[in-house]
Order: structure tokens, then sequence, then C-alpha cells
């Protein structure tokens, strides 16, 4: 058993503030106010520090110079380990719009990094963004790849992987609300993405299944003009429908502040999930760097603390980290640190229908946890009840 006290503990109904909590076979035992007197149990003060549920990432393609579509087992390992030092106790590896048999091997290189996986945050299932994608919302992925849903092919690549959790496409896409329907009877979350749609092709989506929104803002339509009529886009019509749930990417750069205070005043903080959708750079320092796999990503630029295309027209991914977004909620969104930190963590939870043993630290719950500082800065990351990452020993 571990025993950890004199900690701000930050439970589902508040903070407390001079709080112990016991841990036992990877489960969360006992929580309460006080020191909880117990024999025969590992002892570590948490020196008044935060004691979080851990972060959960729903959207992540790599960090520490690794990206998961290098396809190797040391890639994801690398990942995990990496974002692991910045509170991440769940993630969910992401691929980019590639070549079909590039996705096969990462579907098999999965199967075998998430039982290798005992030194960083935990593999909670794959994201597979792309290739149905709008090409006029393509962002930074590789148009080579980009195409039609085509059910031969995604029925394969479902039967490759009981992984698979959720996948994300442009709902206007001829095949694309048949592709919606299928996901959702194979238990798969699909979700709106790199996207063209308009009102219409949102509410038609929403119906077939689609309940999600990825990278919200990030590479879709606003209010368009055709010869004077305006048309709501996925934006406006996200912010209408209460049950699109959303995903946003607060490395204070991809939205600026006042976008960060509109998205949760509209969509609320149990609405909104906090994502990384970090690339390899994230971890590192800036310079040129590599968008997806090794063999076959873009080269890319990071400064200014994201990632760019070498023209500079455009950002070409995310290098936060968790504890970046929740400090940027804070000090850019304005939005206290319990409401945060939930948007870090019981938020993609529920989203990822993990709440039963993820998301929040209560009773039988797993004992995944983030110790971080008045400044978020992390001291130690626990994942099933043993620490990945430690400072405070």
């Amino acid at each position: 058993m571990i025993k950890i006290y004199n900690g701000r503990i930050i439970t589902p109904s508040g903070i407390l503030h001079h709080g112990s909590l016991l841990i036992d076979g990877g489960e969360i035992l006992e929580v309460t106010e006080n020191n909880i007197e117990v024999t025969d149990a590992e002892e570590i003060d948490a020196k008044g520090n935060y004691i979080s549920p851990g972060f959960i990432d729903m959207h992540v393609h790599g960090g520490g110079g690794h990206d998961f579509m290098d396809n190797t087992i040391a890639a994801f390992l690398g990942v995990a380990a990496t974002h692991a030092q910045y509170g991440t106790t769940a993630m969910m590896p992401t691929t980019l719009s590639c070549e079909h048999a590039d996705l096969m091997e990462t579907l098999a290189i999965y199967e075998k990094a998430h039982v290798l996986n005992t030194t960083g945050a935990q593999f909670i299932g794959l994201h597979i963004e792309g290739p149905y994608f709008s090409m006029e919302q393509k962002g930074a992925q590789d148009p080579r790849y980009i195409r039609h849903p085509d059910p031969v092919e995604y029925q394969q690549i479902l039967t490759a992987s009981r992984h698979i959790k959720r996948w994300s496409a442009a709902p206007e896409l001829p095949g694309a609300l048949d592709f919606g329907k299928y996901m959702v009877q194979h238990g798969v979350l699909p979700a709106i993405a790199h996207t063209s749609a308009l009102y219409e092709d949102v509410m038609k989506a929403v119906e077939a299944g689609y309940s999600h929104v990825t990278h919200f803002y990030s590479c879709m339509t606003g209010v368009v003009r055709n010869n004077g009529y305006r048309s709501a886009g996925v934006i406006e019509t996200t912010y209408l429908l209460d049950k699109l749930t959303v995903e946003i990417i607060a490395d204070g750069k991809h939205l600026p502040s006042a976008l960060l205070k509109l998205v949760c005043k509209i969509k609320g903080i149990e609405n909104t999930a906090l994502i990384t959708d970090a690339m390899r750079g994230a971890g590192m320092g800036e310079g040129h760097s590599i968008l997806g796999g090794l063999k076959n990503g873009m080269e890319v630029i990071i400064e200014d603390q994201v990632a760019k295309l070498p023209d500079r027209s455009a950002f070409a991914g995310s290098v936060a980290t968790a504890d970046v977004l929740v400090r940027n909620m804070i000090t850019l969104a304005e939005i206290p640190l319990f409401d945060s930190v939930r948007m870090m963590s019981e938020v993609p939870a529920r989203i990822l229908h993990l709440s039963d043993h993820k998301g929040s630290i209560a009773m039988g719950k797993d004992a995944d946890l983030t110790i971080f500082d008045e400044n978020i800065n992390v001291e130690a990351t626990m994942v099933n009840g043993r620490f990945v990452y430690n400072k405070i020993k």
C-alpha cells in the first residue's frame, strides 16, 4: 500500500486542503481530509502540492523526438514516457492521413507496445485521424493520402484492431454518414474534423452518430457566404448543439485568449476537453522537425512554441504538454484551477466512456495521479498506483 498525505487533493466535490489518500493494487482505497492511520504502507509527503486526477490526453501524435507513426515500439514508449513527465497518465495515440499499409503497421505496433508500456502514460486506445477529410480543410495533413470513406477499407481496419476507440472524419464527404453509423455500431466514437461542412451537413452527421468535434476551430468552417447568403458552419452549429462535445488545443497559439473564453462560456466546462495534439517536437527545443512518421512525414519548423509549415503560412501542429494546457486555461482563459483540471481529466474520461475507473479521485478508481505545485509544475505522475515520474520521493 501507498499513503500520500499533506496534499491539496482535487476531488469531484472540491479540494481537500490537508488531504490524504490510500492506494493498493493500483486502486484508490480511501480519500480523506485528514491523515489516514495505517501500518505497513509506504508514506509519501506531498509537501502541500496539489494532488490531481491524472491528465488524460485524448489526441496526441508524439513527443520527445518520437511520433506514433514512426511505427516502432521505441517510439510508442518514448512518447508515453515524455508526456508522463508533464502529468499525462493516459493518452490516445493518434495517427495522420497515410498510406493504408502504414496505418495497418501502426495498428500492429500498438498491439505490442500497449503491453510493454510500464514506464509512461497508459495507452487507452487508438484515435484514427483521417484520411477521410476535406481537401480544402486539410491543414497539415498530407494531401497525397486524403480520400473519401471506403467501406471495404474502414471495415478491414476495424477488423484488424479492437483498440480503435475514435475516428475523425469530414461528415460531408460521400459515404461519411454510413461511415459514422458503422463506427457507432462497433463502439468507435466518430468525430467531426478537417471539414467543409455546413449546418445541414452537421445536423445529418449528428443523426448518424457523430458526437464530438476534433480540435475545435482548427480546420473547419465558420460562417460561409454564397451569393450574399450566409450559412452557419461547423463552428456555429457546434455551439448550437448541446449534444456535441469539443476538444481544444489550449497551447496559447492555436486559440487566443478570447476564443478560449468563448468556448468555455458557450459549450461549458463539462463539454470541453483539453488536448495537446502534440507532434514529435513536444518536450524538445526549437528547430526543424518532422510531422508524422520519419519515412513519409512532412518537414516543419518549431518556433514560438508551436510547429509551423516551412513557409510559415500555417501552424503544422502543437508542441504543448498537458501542464501547459492547464496553466493556460487558468492564466489566459481565467478558468479556475478546479475546472481547468476537470477539462484535462474528468471531461475526456466521460467523452471516452472511461468515467467508471478514470478521470477523478475517488474510492475504487484507478490510482492515476498528477502532483503539481502552484504554477502547475509537475512533481510526480502515478499510473495505476505506480510512479512513472517522481521528484518528490
